[in-house]
């Protein structure tokens, strides 16, 4: 596994975020987030790229050892914490009924680990290896985002599927340039868990809806220009 890993790095990350995709995304569309099936399908993928990573040894190749290498990222990860809250914007409420309510958080919590670590950590890191890195940073940013159109399979209207895609690829440039400046995954873990678990408990409002996607699609056009200009540290080993 480990000469396949070190000599086919994106193909490595191909199979893994299609394992995720297919098998995440065929439980989803059967079972609903808040189900049973979703979490179990969700703690064995999550199992299993834990596992690989230790057994490859690779958390530091990762940035999964430590907070960040650059302390000033503490601060220009704020807007970034900012817009996680961006679900609640419309109010609160409860998208499920008992333990339902329990099963989504959890299986969302799972997918900000598992997503990260399939497109940054895997897809990223290993194009970035290639020394193509724009090429890196634009084809994590934008597979993160078509990934999502598996919420077609869930009964999700075309439209709503594109735009959702759309704010994907927002997010997706933002955790990529916050990864890259920052050099560690586990920000962009939490904040993209956060941004799952609050949409849980999200009220419907169309007008708050679209002032997020408003505000993150132009906060990341800014936020990636800024970063950009940051110094970038050099891939722990």
């Amino acid at each position: 596994m480990r000469k396949f890993y070190e000599t086919k790095p994106v193909l490595f990350a191909i199979l893994w975020i299609v394992l995720y995709v297919v098998g995440i995304g065929s439980l989803r569309g059967s079972y609903g987030d808040g189900s049973l099936q979703m979490l179990l399908g969700l703690v064995a993928i999550s199992a299993a790229l834990l596992a690989v990573i230790r057994l490859l040894g690779i958390e530091k190749e990762l940035g999964m050892t430590r907070w960040l290498q650059n302390g000033k990222a503490l601060l220009w990860l704020l807007p970034m914490w900012v817009l996680s809250t961006g679900n609640l914007w419309g109010g609160v409420g409860l998208r499920y009924a008992g333990i339902n309510t329990l099963m989504a958080v959890l299986s969302f919590l799972l997918v900000g680990v598992v997503e990260e670590i399939v497109f940054r950590g895997f897809l990223f890191n290993g194009m970035r290896r290639t020394g193509k890195l724009p090429v890196a940073v634009v084809v994590s940013a934008l597979t993160f985002g078509m990934g999502h159109i598996v919420n077609l399979l869930t009964g999700h209207a075309t439209t709503e599927t594109l735009v959702q895609m759309i704010f994907a690829v927002a997010w997706g440039f933002m955790f990529t340039f916050a990864y890259l400046k920052g050099g560690s995954l586990l920000p962009c873990i939490a904040i993209h868990s956060l941004i799952d678990v609050l949409s849980v408990f999200s009220r419907d409002n169309e007008i708050a809806h679209w002032v997020y996607i408003v505000a993150t699609v132009a906060a990341a056009l800014v936020y990636c220009l800024y970063l950009r200009k940051q110094p970038t540290p050099e891939p722990e080993e």
